[in-house]
Parts: structure tokens; C-alpha cells; sequence
């Protein structure tokens, strides 16, 4: 492996060439996100591999010093996760969603009107897991394809998930019988955590992620990551 010396002292470990991160699999803004920021880091001259991984497992790799970090996830995390360090400046942003069968009657305007229903949510997911905090009719899955399944078959009465990655969902497998409520229960804004063995890299990661959002280059790197996220759900679950 080879190594730089970029802002780094003798105090902390060079900065490398090239990092491991993890994300979570199956959610459309972390597929966002595995397009986004390689492109980030390539400005600085490193590349980065990234795993997708079950929710809970990618916290477990990333304290445990075994990845080099996550590529998004939201403020709590770094709260929650003392052996991480977050790059200050977001580079993206979610919705905390309710979905619901389009022929109930069910309302979800704020999070009080969860107490009463069978909530559906991704394992290992912070935005869902700390909205649902205190509620105890839970049901975790692995996928929200999979979440939606249940709730189509009335066995949950909401699934909880980002905006785009439910919409996407249902047009893509397609659902025909779930929709979204008109607003969402919470906006969310997504950083890049690192473990605390790379804090070198904190200070040159925020700066570039100012002077990319700045010049106009970040929006069009997500805009077209989306565009492209959507056209490989649609095309991979074509009926």
C-alpha cells in the first residue's frame, strides 16, 4: 500500500491512496451515495472501495477499525458511535417517509400517530430506528422491497423509509396498492463518518465537499447518480 503525506503530522496516520468503506445495501440513497463520493474522493487523488452490507454490520466493521468508515449516514450515528469521526459538511440529504396501503384510511402526520400502528422498517437503518424509538409493535426486514411486500399483505400498517427509496420501490417491482403520505415526518442530512484512525482526512474531505457544493459540481454529481440509480432499478426489476 502506498502512502502520502497530505496534512498529516507524526501524530497521526499518512493518509493513503486508497480506503474501504461500508454502506447499507439495498436503500437508494446509499446507492446514491456509492456513486457520489468515489467521485469526491478521486478530486483528492484516492480511491475508495465500498461494500454494502447489512445496517448493523456495517456499524460493527467501521468501530470496529476493520473499514475505514461508512459513506453516509445521520448526525446521531456519529453520537451514538464514539470511535467514528464525521466530515462536518453534508453531502446529501433523506426523508423519513410513512408509506401506507393506498385503500386504508390511515393518516401518518407526525410521528405521534405512529403509537397505535404495526410499523415496518429496515434493520440497522438510525433515521427509522430513532423515529420509532419507545414504540414496540415493530417488524425489521432486511430490504424495503420486502417491507412492502408485508404491508401490501396487511401485515404491517406503515413502512417507514427515505422518500425516493420508497417511490422508487414502488414503481420499479411495481406496487400498486402503497402510497406515500403528503409530507414526511422528518429531512434528514446525510455526512460521511470515518473512523477515528483517519482524522487526517477530515479537514481535506470538508473543504472539498464546500468548494464542490459551491461550484455547482456536487448537484450535477448527484443528479446524475440518481438518474442512474433509477434507470438500474427500473431495468433490474422489469416484469
Amino acid at each position: 500500500m502506498l502512502f502520502c503525506s497530505i496534512n498529516s503530522n507524526a501524530n497521526d496516520a499518512p493518509i493513503k491512496h486508497h480506503y474501504q468503506f461500508a454502506s447499507i445495501e439495498y436503500l437508494f440513497e446509499q446507492e446514491v451515495g456509492r456513486l457520489v463520493l468515489p467521485q469526491i474522493y478521486l478530486t483528492l487523488g484516492i480511491t475508495v472501495d465500498i461494500s454494502p452490507l447489512p445496517g448493523n454490520r456495517a456499524q460493527y466493521v467501521v468501530n470496529s477499525g476493520e473499514f475505514d468508515g461508512e459513506i453516509m449516514r445521520i448526525w446521531s450515528y456519529g453520537e451514538e458511535n464514539p470511535d467514528t469521526v464525521r466530515v462536518p459538511t453534508p453531502y446529501y440529504y433523506l426523508e423519513t417517509m410513512a408509506f401506507v396501503r393506498s385503500d386504508s384510511l390511515i393518516k401518518v402526520n407526525s410521528v405521534s400517530d405512529l403509537a397505535s400502528l404495526r410499523i415496518g422498517r429496515v434493520r440497522g437503518v438510525k433515521h427509522t430506528n430513532n423515529i420509532t424509538e419507545g414504540l414496540t409493535d415493530i417488524y425489521d426486514v432486511h430490504s424495503t422491497q420486502l417491507m412492502f411486500e408485508l404491508l401490501e399483505q396487511d401485515r404491517i400498517d406503515v413502512a417507514l423509509t427515505n422518500t425516493l427509496d420508497g417511490n422508487v420501490i414502488i414503481q420499479s417491482y411495481p406496487f400498486t396498492n402503497i402510497k406515500a403520505m403528503e409530507k414526511p415526518l422528518a429531512t434528514l442530512p446525510l455526512y460521511h463518518y470515518l473512523h477515528k484512525k483517519n482524522l487526517p482526512l477530515v479537514s481535506l474531505l470538508d473543504e472539498k465537499i464546500h468548494e464542490l457544493s459551491a461550484s455547482g459540481e456536487l448537484k450535477s454529481m448527484i443528479t446524475q447518480a440518481e438518474n442512474y440509480v433509477i434507470k438500474q432499478y427500473m431495468n433490474t426489476n422489469k416484469h
